[in-house]
């Protein structure tokens, strides 16, 4: 079964609100979203890949203040090279989906526009300023201190999108909304 599908890639840097914005999108959609989210395939990896080098190594770079960059080996480019056709996977089958994912490479979004070119992939940046990221990652105490500081300037960078909400200025709800409207969804 393949039919064209409304695909909603919720992009940003970790805390940037995408899982709050994707199940407050799903209670208003038309038609029924899946929420495929980045974490769940990481949670696939077995423990021992994180902080190996086959896997997910998060290094605390010496800089004031802390940043942990992500290095990725071999099974972790695996696994989000995996997620992305399972993505499509998922799609092909007829599923409306909404994704949530943190794109650090160009390469990253250029996989995700050839795999999805069947369908209709709204790409949307999910922003906030650099401070807020990192009261919210202090806050939820289940984020590694310095994470979003790494990925601020890599998450977004050279990249085009149909749409870019604000988590600073406006609730998971009224981002929905915005998204909704924006795709007719």
């Amino acid at each position: 079964m393949s039919r064209s599908v409304d695909i909603i890639l919720l992009d940003g840097v970790g805390s940037a609100g995408k899982t709050s914005i994707a199940r407050a999108l799903q209670a208003i959609t038309r038609e029924v979203f899946l929420h495929v989210q980045m974490d769940t395939f990481l949670d696939m990896m077995p423990p021992a890949c994180i902080g190996h080098p086959d896997g997910f190594i998060f290094e605390t770079l010496p800089t004031i203040p802390p940043e942990v960059a992500i290095r990725t080996g071999p099974s972790g480019h695996r696994a989000m090279a995996g997620m992305r056709h399972a993505v499509r996977a998922l799609a092909d089958q007829g599923n409306h989906l909404i994704v949530d994912d943190v794109l650090t490479t160009p390469d990253q979004h250029a996989s995700y526009a050839t795999l999805l070119s069947d369908h209709r992939l709204h790409r949307v940046a999910v922003r906030a300023p650099l401070d807020v990221l990192e009261a919210r990652e202090a806050g939820r105490g289940d984020r590694l201190i310095g994470l979003a500081r790494w990925q601020f300037p890599r998450v977004h960078q050279g990249a085009n999108y149909d749409l870019s909400v604000d988590t600073s200025e406006a609730t998971p709800e009224e981002c929905a909304r915005t998204i909704r409207t924006a795709f007719g969804i």
